[in-house]
């Protein structure tokens, strides 16, 4: 294992997306840890290139999973983690109705609902 590989990641990973993106990690223990560390790896690997801010990756990565419409949970994650790096609610709900002209409405919706959850849940 690249043990530096892996820290890097893992810090990342805790200060983008916090307890959402520990709790994606600690729910694949018991069924995969390999795809666990390959998940910190891979997301300490793209989150730590030059030439785009977190905050520009954030907005991409929202964008994709909107637009993949059937990703809710991992879209919930980096929802709260947009939030977490600067992105204010107005620049998420534009990326999302953003996203109903690409990739149609039934993903733009579910993506603006999953926004109400989170933002419902980070009240509490």
């Amino acid at each position: 294992m690249n043990t530096l590989r892996f820290e890097k990641g893992l810090e990342l990973l805790s200060s983008i997306d916090g307890e959402a993106g520990h709790n994606v990690i600690a729910s694949l223990d018991t069924i995969s840890p390999d795809l666990a560390k390959h998940t910190v790896e891979a997301f300490g690997d793209v989150y730590s290139r030059p030439n785009l801010d977190v905050k520009s990756r954030e907005i991409a990565t929202v964008a994709a999973l909107t637009a993949l419409g059937n990703c809710a949970p991992q879209l919930k994650v980096h929802l709260n983690a947009a939030l977490n790096v600067g992105c204010s609610e107005e620049e998420i709900k534009e990326v999302i109705i953003q996203m109903s002209v690409y990739a149609g409405f039934p993903a733009s919706l579910n993506g603006m609902f999953a926004f109400k959850e989170v933002l419902a849940e980070r009240e509490k």
